[in-house]
């Protein structure tokens, strides 16, 4: 009876342990996905209006600092870094596209 019951235990947290290692990770997706056929669109000279319809609404927009727009965006997969990552800044003076900064760099961490 005894090896009966030691033969269950031993299964039992071999099962368990098994199958704590088959938790499953959802994928992350944050932010504004901008592909590179948008943002070579977007150009210097633009309307807030027009950036607005061809890269959305921005992840960011600081109401301190109302002459800049930063779109960020990152993919994680599971247990894996970062798949994909995007910063994007648009500043604006007098309402109209002065500079676009493209594919800064983003924290390693994410």
């Amino acid at each position: 009876m005894t090896m009966r019951k030691t033969t269950l235990v031993f299964l039992t947290i071999f099962c368990l342990a098994a199958a704590s290692g088959c938790v499953y990770r959802a994928s992350i997706s944050q932010g504004n996905l901008i592909t590179q056929e948008d943002l070579d669109q977007a150009e210097v000279g633009m309307t807030k209006t027009q950036v607005r319809f061809l890269l959305g609404t921005p992840m960011i927009d600081d109401p301190f600092t109302r002459n800049r727009w930063d779109y960020v965006y990152y993919l994680v997969i599971g247990r894996n870094d970062a798949a994909q990552k995007r910063w994007v800044s648009v500043y604006f003076v007098d309402e109209k596209v002065s500079e676009i900064r493209k594919d800064q760099e983003l924290a390693p961490t994410l």
